[in-house]
């Protein structure tokens, strides 16, 4: 009796934490786009010219992101949470951008613009399984910085500045611990980095994303 007690209370514990789950882990992907930016490159070679971009999300490497979610149902504030995510976004200057430049052969963000934010999360009543969400949060722009002009060739990672990022979406519940959701992404990267020869370059991303993706929740 004693033993059976104890296996009961202990599958009662086990689906008692599953259902209050506080931890989501997401995996994502999608189609992502950037509108038109301004592009200031001040020091040798100075120049200034609005570059048009394409997103190419499903070219290698594609467009994909990782997120961590802490909801805070210990502090009874279970709607709530902080997030921690990783997205790996990219752009390519398109065809009409480089008429604009003095000779550049090369400028794209394709190994990425990478955004790491920290968000506060909102959560709303699930309804048939369905669990709107929103959020929003601030972080840092870290570019893989590429570009091929006269003055020389820069192929490498820095931090570019601060990144704003806000979503709104719905998780679908397949059972209590997975489930998949379906998110517009808007991240604000700013991006202020060296070029090899010294010269400065500025330039501010506008990213628009629609994903899909699974979450875990433990």
């Amino acid at each position: 009796m004693i033993r059976t007690s104890l296996i009961a209370a202990a599958v009662l514990a086990s689906s008692t934490a599953v259902a209050s789950a506080e931890f989501q882990f997401s995996a994502y992907g999608g189609w992502q786009t950037a509108p038109h930016s301004l592009v200031t490159v001040t020091g040798i070679g100075a120049e200034s010219f609005t570059a048009g971009w394409d997103g190419r999300s499903f070219e290698m490497p594609p467009y994909w992101g990782l997120r961590g979610t802490y909801w805070l149902e210990r502090l009874d504030m279970p709607k709530w949470g902080v997030s921690v995510d990783f997205t790996h976004a990219k752009v390519y200057a398109d065809a009409a951008t480089f008429p604009k430049t003095d000779n550049w052969t090369r400028f794209e963000f394709s190994d990425g613009i990478n955004i790491l934010t920290v968000s506060a999360m909102r959560r709303f009543d699930r309804w048939n399984g369905f669990e709107p969400y929103v959020g929003v949060g601030a972080g840092l722009s870290i570019p893989h910085v590429e570009v091929t002009r006269p003055e020389g060739t820069t192929f490498n990672y820095q931090v570019g500045g601060a990144a704003l990022q806000a979503q709104v979406g719905a998780n679908y519940y397949i059972n209590d611990w997975l489930s998949v959701f379906g998110e517009y992404q808007f991240n604000y990267a700013m991006n202020n980095v060296t070029l090899t020869e010294g010269a400065k370059l500025e330039t501010n991303i506008i990213l628009n994303a629609f994903v899909a993706g699974v979450s875990v929740h433990f």
